[in-house]
């Protein structure tokens, strides 16, 4: 919600603080979303494994949240380096749901697919098609189902991961 919000900001008010704000909050939320995918993705449970995964991508984005808030705020190179975190992500989630027989797995497939698609919408920047309709429109267009799928997997995932613990309990 953070990255949408100062997108939204941004995009309706173009100053220098609210062009901070967006990148870092769009850097941090998909810095955040790696970890999580690499977390879930590789099943790690224990919590040294989790902080050695964690601590090079948080420090990794921090340090360039600050390069871009305090010594060059660099379009360009954001734009890299937020395309290849994404990319990292969705190849994760796809290569994590064809090695598994998890239920959701289509739902997984789909959402890194579309992923890939919207990033590359993203990163190109189409010039509008029928006069109107440009790369980031699709782009932003392609985000309501994604975010459907998403959720819809996170869902289904959550209820299978607890039931197989409340079984275990048994």
């Amino acid at each position: 919600m953070n990255s949408w919000f100062w997108s939204a900001i941004y995009h309706s008010c173009d100053t220098i603080w609210t062009e901070k704000l967006y990148f870092s909050s769009a850097a941090a939320f998909l810095g955040y979303s790696l970890i999580l995918a690499m977390l879930r993705t590789l099943n790690l449970r224990d919590e040294a494994s989790r902080v050695m995964v964690a601590a090079p991508i948080l420090a990794f984005v921090t340090t360039h949240m600050l390069y871009l808030n305090f010594y060059e705020l660099d379009k360009g190179l954001n734009m890299k380096v937020c395309t290849a975190i994404s990319i990292a992500q969705f190849l994760l989630w796809a290569l994590w749901a064809f090695m598994t027989r998890h239920p959701s797995r289509l739902k997984i497939i789909f959402f890194a697919i579309g992923g890939v698609v919207s990033v590359f919408l993203e990163a190109y920047d189409i010039p509008p098609q029928w006069g109107y309709v440009d790369g980031r429109a699709i782009c932003l267009g392609l985000a309501i189902p994604l975010s459907y799928l998403w959720w819809s997997f996170a869902k289904e995932d959550a209820e299978m991961r607890t039931s197989a613990i409340m079984k275990k309990m048994r």
